[in-house]
């Protein structure tokens, strides 16, 4: 078997930060969505929380749920969907730590053209999801990473009344209430873990530019 006969592989890096659960659920769906395309791998990943006192962690490795990232883990990815609660309408700011220590793999390029989702969720209606989400992508283009949202060919898109928007899966969480998604959250979350991973997939196979 020659290497042209092999079927190209994406793995795609789900990183999130999670306080109460909700946002590492839909994390969960998204990784059901990548796994549903043939040859595609979800990586689930968190990041650990940050001291009132300084920037290190206390905890250095999870007592539970996905393990904490390495920066290793975010070069080596074909894809990354990236999620965090809303706060203030920005990304917590244990994530942003995390990125903001990506700073090498800004100089080398080692995210340049390959493709990246956002999702988030918020204790309100109208808590700041689009304004979470819109921020994320900030620092990812500044990567070279090319931004894959929800097309309304999703058509939970159209009818939901929780969370779900087109600049990425999103989940609404009343403040108190359970941490469960509604289905259409849940829907969403897939199609968007689904598309991630199809265009990591189709990027891998294009042909190589010509120098």
């Amino acid at each position: 078997m020659t290497t042209t006969d092999l079927k190209p592989s994406a793995e795609i890096l789900v990183l999130f930060y999670s306080t109460h659960g909700s946002t590492a659920e839909l994390a969960r769906f998204l990784c059901r969505g990548v796994e549903s395309v043939a040859g595609a791998k979800a990586r689930l990943r968190t990041v650990p929380s940050l001291s009132a006192i300084n920037e290190r962690p206390v905890v250095q490795v999870p007592t539970e749920g996905a393990p904490f990232a390495t920066h290793d883990e975010l070069a080596n990815c074909d894809g990354l969907l990236l999620g965090s609660p809303t706060r203030f309408g920005n990304m917590a700011a244990a994530l942003k730590y995390f990125l903001d220590g990506s700073s090498g793999l800004w100089a080398s390029g080692a995210l340049s053209g390959k493709p990246a989702g956002v999702f988030t969720g918020s204790s309100s209606l109208h808590g700041g999801q689009e304004t979470t989400l819109l921020s994320m992508m900030l620092p990812l283009l500044h990567h070279g990473m090319l931004i894959v949202g929800v097309p309304y060919s999703a058509s939970e898109l159209a009818r939901t009344r929780s969370g779900g928007t087109p600049y990425g899966a999103s989940h609404f969480t009343p403040h108190g209430q359970s941490t469960s998604l509604t289905e259409d959250e849940k829907n969403i979350a897939i199609a968007h873990g689904k598309r991630v991973a199809e265009v990591a997939l189709s990027l891998k196979t294009r042909p190589a530019p010509h120098a």
